[in-house]
């Protein structure tokens, strides 16, 4: 599990491309330090599992569903990435619930400065109005944030300045894409409501 909030701005070092899967490299200085085999590290918001590290950066397998479904399919050599280790058991829990599993990738709208941070329009997809609502927290690539404006088409966030400097959400200009986590508790509620799991607590007193 992750919280959201980005250790390190790292760099895609290398790229092999399979038949149906990837190995990437990533340079990382900070948080490859202490990654071992197996480790999950959260890389644009994607859950990866660690398959080589060393004191300066590790490696990773993508499968073929991920390539397509999140924003690592079209990474190139250079390119700045978002990097999170796995949250520790005795660590602070900085932003919300964000598990590395990538539900959609929208598009940047638009980008509208203020006077110290700057509000980021994106595309709302379909599939994720349910679960997107004003002042509820969304990962963007991997970046724990909170909503500020909604309406059936689109949202927005507002990005503050270590936002805007630590993470490649300060990068990101419109037409570019960005790999999108909705708060996994919405799914839950959202799952149990249609599956009629949760009563109302009127129906609850009446049927005692």
């Amino acid at each position: 599990m992750f919280t959201g909030i980005i250790e390190e701005l790292g760099t895609l070092a290398a790229r092999t491309d399979g038949a149906e899967s990837s190995v990437i490299e990533v340079h990382a200085s900070t948080v490859a330090t202490d990654l071992r085999h197996g480790d999950s590290v959260a890389v644009d918001g994607v859950c990866l599992t660690v398959t080589s590290a060393t004191g300066s950066g590790f490696t990773a397998d993508v499968m073929a569903e991920t390539l397509a479904r999140s924003t690592l399919g079209r990474l190139r050599t250079g390119d700045p990435v978002n990097l999170e280790r796995a949250m520790r058991a005795d660590g602070r829990f900085g932003g919300h619930v964000v598990q590395g599993h990538v539900d959609a990738t929208t598009t940047v709208l638009a980008r509208e400065p203020g006077e110290a941070w700057e509000v980021v329009t994106l595309a709302l997809p379909e599939q994720l109005r349910p679960y997107v609502v004003h002042k509820g927290s969304i990962a963007l690539d991997g970046v724990s944030l909170t909503v500020s404006a909604r309406d059936d088409t689109t949202f927005a966030v507002s990005l503050v300045p270590t936002t805007l400097q630590l993470t490649t959400l300060g990068v990101r200009r419109p037409g570019d894409e960005v790999n999108v986590e909705v708060d996994v508790l919405a799914k839950y509620v959202e799952s149990m409501l249609r599956h009629g799991h949760l009563t109302h607590p009127t129906t609850m007193e009446t049927s005692r």
